[in-house]
């Protein structure tokens, strides 16, 4: 994820963090439980498709 994106959620109060005056804070829980909160399933491969061999 980007800087951006999880600054702005902190600023929002939409993940844990400690702001220490204008600096941001993430403790391992903070960042466990963000990590938990975005978790997803994996999605399955896609099949690799080669293109089709020309010959002459």
């Amino acid at each position: 994820m980007r800087e951006s994106w999880l600054r702005r959620r902190a600023a929002e109060r939409r993940v844990p963090c400690t702001f220490l005056g204008k600096h941001l804070r993430f403790s391992h829980y903070d960042v466990a439980a963000i990590a938990a909160a975005g978790a997803r399933p994996a999605a399955p491969a896609a099949p690799v498709r080669r293109p089709p061999i020309r010959r002459r």
